[in-house]
């Protein structure tokens, strides 16, 4: 079995690192160089940033504000938020990110997934996708921090992204974020079952068994926030990880 890798992803807004309940209920939690630090010590495999405000803000990555955070990991980083131009990718690559994240972007100008991993290489274009479910159950995809709903199925969608030349894709549930109740696993087998890139689950991942079992369903890769973040049932801010070997003990 190839080594799965384990993936914790830190949240960003004004410089600040915070937590979200279904995209909502927003905590700070403190500077997120000193979260980067602790990662280090424990050796992560790679490491998510997003910030939730970029999009909003309209004045795209804060880039000296990422190269700080870049500078001090020691793991490969992604990075994803107010991404909507070449421009705005070369610059992440130069200040040492390893992956670019598009999430809005990727459905208001799918020409950027094309000419970026042309550009660039597929390996290095990512794409977030987050999916929440309606009154009837149906998965549906939003962007711009989960505020608009788009109208394209979700199956064509991730084949279409595919086919643009993304080279990974993270399936993000809304409705489980940060309620530390398990992944959408119907979400993430239904990605992995037409994906032929890797796929990252994301979204509710609250116990090792929760990664174990979208691992068992074909994840390439388990990604979390609260579970590397928080730490008993009052959710006090203690950062832990759980290895890939670790994981893997467990399946």
């Amino acid at each position: 079995m190839l080594r799965t890798r384990v993936i914790p992803v830190l949240l960003l807004r004004d410089g600040g690192l915070v937590k979200t309940i279904k995209f909502k209920k927003e905590r700070y939690l403190g500077d997120p160089i000193n979260a980067v630090k602790i990662f280090n010590q424990k050796e992560a495999d790679e490491l998510v940033l997003l910030d939730i405000g970029a999009r909003k803000s309209g004045n795209g990555p804060n880039i000296e504000e990422i190269r700080e955070i870049v500078s001090e990991a020691f793991m490969p980083i992604g990075y994803g938020g107010g991404i909507s131009t070449i421009s705005h990718i070369e610059s992440l690559f130069k200040v040492g990110v390893e992956k670019v994240i598009l999430n809005t972007a990727a459905f208001e100008n799918g020409k950027l997934i094309e000419q970026a991993s042309k550009i660039f290489g597929s390996q290095s274009i990512v794409v977030s996708i987050d999916v929440k479910r309606d009154l009837w159950g149906k998965q549906k995809i939003y962007t711009n921090s989960g505020s608009k709903k788009q109208t394209v199925d979700f199956v064509s969608a991730i084949k279409s992204l595919q086919d643009l030349g993304c080279g990974e894709i993270i399936i993000n549930s809304i409705d489980r974020d940060g309620t530390m109740e398990g992944y959408d696993l119907e979400l993430i087998k239904k990605a992995t079952s037409v994906l032929d890139i890797p796929v990252v689950a994301l979204g509710g991942a609250g116990s090792i068994k929760d990664l174990s079992e979208a691992v068992n369903i074909g994840a390439s890769g388990v990604a979390a926030g609260s579970l590397f973040v928080f730490q008993g049932v009052h959710r006090a801010v203690l950062i832990s990880y759980i290895t890939s070997e670790q994981l893997h003990n467990q399946l």
